[in-house]
């Protein structure tokens, strides 16, 4: 198996492969931000609600 691998980084190593982004780089940043303040806002939320009962 390490032959084959070994075998097959040589073969392709003057060829990266380039993959593309489906997205600008800014948007992961942007989309998890919004997750954190979604999850942030949900915690917030349950603040205090044991002193309702």
């Amino acid at each position: 198996m390490n032959a084959a691998i070994m075998a097959a980084a040589a073969e392709g190593g003057e060829h990266a492969a380039h993959v593309e982004l489906p997205m600008d780089p800014i948007w992961y940043g942007l989309i998890t931000l919004a997750i954190f303040i979604t999850m942030g806002l949900v915690s917030r939320s349950w603040k205090g609600i044991s002193h309702r009962h």
